[in-house]
């Protein structure tokens, strides 16, 4: 069994909780706009990152973090991008990798919509936590924890941090 702590669009913002709600995770995923490298320096010092870069991060973080990010745990193979649309409406390039290679599950960030739906076109789990930062429209801050073990996912826990700007 691995737990995930799944965390996006901080915008250069980390809250302070996040650090006690990732405890027990084994590995920390950012499914990108990170805005700050202090971020990641903050979340590796909690559990090793996994990262995609988003729209708004610069050439650092491009140039450490991949667009893409495929992974297999658990027997679950899960990809994350940061810009991937909602179910059944992805965005052309997401919908040619969901055809060709389909993962089990699929995480993307960038809508600061906290969604979580299995998708019956690809019969995908389509995972964002949401965003997690003060930069954006959205109200409550977010993040989510799961469980992999014995191919699927378990405990998936929808945490709010608070509202934007608190």
């Amino acid at each position: 069994m691995i737990r995930i702590g799944l965390i996006s669009d901080t915008h250069g913002y980390l809250d302070p909780s996040v650090a006690e709600h990732f405890r027990d995770c084994d590995e920390i995923w950012h499914a990108g706009d990170i805005g700050d490298v202090a971020v990641i320096e903050a979340l590796e010092k909690i559990k090793p990152v996994v990262a995609v870069f988003g729209n708004i991060d610069d050439l650092v973080m491009r140039a450490r973090f991949p667009e893409d990010v495929r992974l297999a745990r658990e027997g679950v193979t899960l990809w994350m991008t940061h810009i991937g649309g909602r179910p059944p409406r992805f965005n052309p390039r997401v919908s040619k990798v969901l055809k060709e290679n389909q993962p089990d599950v699929f995480i993307c960030g960038h809508s600061h919509i906290l969604r979580v739906a299995k998708e019956k076109t690809f019969n995908v789990l389509c995972v964002n936590p949401g965003a997690a930062g003060n930069h954006g429209f959205h109200t409550m801050r977010t993040i989510l924890r799961m469980e992999i073990q014995d191919g699927r996912i378990h405990k998936m826990e929808a945490i709010e941090l608070g509202k934007r700007g608190q």
